[in-house]
């Protein structure tokens, strides 16, 4: 930034690129994580790799092939007893009217000014809790890509305007402003004639009142503690690990951390919704922004629009099932790559799958033996950043190659491009600081479901079951879960379904072997909502829209535009 305050050709540039690479990164990481929640793949332009999201500590996934059931899910997805959804009570809507305590919020007025290199900006104020809005407020960030025409020349009339569609990209903790910045000028040009692309940055997220948790130096070691603990001194290490997390977050966050949950972010839609002009909410939620999306749909169904959840969340699942079976999603992309590895010339892990697993778990055994030498001199490769980096890896397809490359570099010795992997993972910068994502993730996913486990000897009896879903990543994905054990405020959700009745038709987008939204939450999702239309892509990675398959952009696109949805049950990809 120049002392005048204006970034000359080359920071802008700079600019731009980091906010794509950001964009991509929250894209590619989904709902529910290593260590929390999830995010999403569309736009990504390929080649540039993501950062961000972990396994949960809240929701998670498993997958389907399409046409099979989900989990407990009875006919149509709906879903049923094993899957969860009998125990989980309905989502309620909120009256339509709105309070006269909030009133205040509904009738501000959006002061709209350049930012970021041709986009245009601005705040808002919404109660720090709902319930009581006389304790004070947060201030919200968003950003808008106004409206262009498709082609020079061209004009859109008044009438022809649809309003704004709002973005969200996954995480929770990813970047809602980041992301268009990011997107907004790869997205379809009708689209854009019609819309003006709006992120919000939910609340406790980026430039929204946003939470923080460790410094550079102790996210570094919270990253690299072993997480497939072998004696008591290795669990007590793990524990201590979670309980400076969740420390760090109460010291440096305080009352905010109780009032980030995915309910009150649905609620800050709404009065960013009446702020802009528009009747309805239109949407398009990727990961845990379509748990974002089905809540806002639940609480206001009269002020639902056109609606597109991709990558969709199971909202009716507890966090131990949740967990268990994203870790099934994670087992399925890695047993994609390890097929199109063993095919391949290049392939470091053998020329059969099985061989393919047996060298990874020496790989991850040998690492945990002995922590790996990096380009980096200072810093080395634990066996939890190997894992991390694999797992970074199952999100996209165009990251196999970089795999496979990191992989050969690790069997020789050398674990850079595994350390590279885990860093974009987490969202490290090259200077060693961390972004809010995962800090964000953690403190959503805390408040929205109870914790798993009530310390690590529950942790422990339920590895073999993680392991019968996962045995690549099962053990790991149970211990991850720990962190919630120790949040220092109380988790305000609970497993619930989502019915949205009267809410105009939802479009659900799920992808038949995504790591980390599972196809059948795209079916349970589906099926809970009155509206619900399933969306489905068979193929790899996470998420759908966007990702340049004709036959699903084109229904997506006709809906945003035309207000029909796709046939239930109609399917794109190869």
């Amino acid at each position: 930034m120049r002392a005048d305050g204006r970034q000359d050709v080359s920071s802008r540039a700079r600019a731009r690129e980091r906010r794509t690479a950001i964009a991509v990164a929250v894209a590619l990481v989904t709902a529910a994580g290593l260590v929390a929640g999830g995010c999403s793949a569309g736009e990504a332009p390929s080649g540039v790799v993501p950062s961000g999201a972990v396994p949960s500590a809240g929701v998670s996934p498993g997958t389907v092939s399409p046409g099979a059931a989900s989990p407990g899910a009875g006919p149509a997805g709906r879903a049923g007893p094993a899957g969860g959804a009998a125990a989980a009570t309905p989502l309620e809507p909120l009256p339509a009217a709105v309070p006269p305590a909030l009133a205040p919020y509904y009738a501000q007025r959006l002061g709209w000014t350049p930012c970021d290199d041709g986009y245009e900006c601005t705040t808002f104020r919404v109660p720090l809790d709902y319930d009581r809005p006389a304790d004070g407020d947060l201030t919200l960030a968003a950003v808008r890509a106004p409206a262009v025409p498709a082609a020079p020349g061209d004009t859109v009339a008044p009438g022809e305007r649809l309003g704004s569609l709002l973005l969200n990209p996954g995480g929770p903790g990813g970047s809602a402003v980041e992301y268009v910045e990011g997107v907004a000028r790869t997205y379809d040009p009708g689209v854009r004639a019609r819309y003006d692309l709006v992120g919000l940055d939910p609340r406790g997220v980026g430039r929204s009142a946003p939470v923080t948790c460790l410094g550079g130096e102790r996210m570094d070691a919270y990253t690299a503690v072993d997480i497939t603990p072998d004696d008591q001194a290795e669990v007590d290490a793990l524990v201590a690990a979670a309980k400076e997390f969740a420390e760090g977050c109460r010291q440096r966050s305080g009352d905010r951390l109780g009032h980030l949950s995915t309910v009150e972010a649905a609620r800050d839609l709404d009065v960013l919704r009446a702020l802009l002009g528009d009747e309805r909410l239109h949407y398009v939620g990727k990961s845990y922004g379509t748990f974002l999306g089905a809540t806002y749909a639940g609480l206001f169904p009269g002020r639902t629009g056109r609606m597109v959840l991709d990558g969709a969340m199971d909202p009716s699942l507890d966090s131990l099932t949740g967990n268990r079976t994203q870790a099934g999603g994670f087992e399925t992309a890695w047993t994609a790559f390890a097929r199109d590895c063993a095919a391949r010339e290049d392939c470091p892990l053998g020329r059969t799958e099985q061989q393919a697993g047996e060298r990874l778990a020496a790989l991850f055994a040998a690492v945990d033996a002995g922590p790996l030498a990096t380009d980096d001199g200072a810093r080395r490769l634990s066996e939890a950043q190997a894992t991390t980096g694999v797992i970074q890896a199952m999100y996209a397809d165009f990251l196999w190659p970089r795999l496979r490359t990191a992989l050969a570099d690790a069997e020789a010795g050398n674990g850079t491009g595994l350390l590279k992997l885990s860093d974009a993972y987490y969202g490290r910068e090259a200077d060693g600081s961390y972004p809010n994502l995962m800090f964000a993730n953690m403190a959503v996913n805390c408040l929205d479901l109870p914790a798993p486990f009530a310390g690590p000897d529950d942790a422990a009896r339920a590895v073999p079951d993680f392991e019968r879903t996962s045995p690549r990543f099962g053990r790991d994905m149970a211990w991850m879960a720990l962190t919630c054990t120790y949040w220092p405020v109380r988790p305000t959700g609970t497993p619930h379904t989502v019915r949205a009745a009267g809410a105009a038709p939802i479009v659900v987008v799920g992808t038949t072997r995504d790591p980390a939204t599972p196809y059948a939450w795209a079916q349970a999702l589906a099926g809970q909502l009155e509206s619900g239309r399933l969306l489905t892509y068979d193929g790899d990675g996470h998420t759908a829209y966007g990702r340049h398959d004709s036959c699903l952009d084109g229904a997506v696109n006709r809906f945003l535009l035309g207000g029909e949805p796709p046939e239930n049950g109609k399917t794109c990809g190869r």
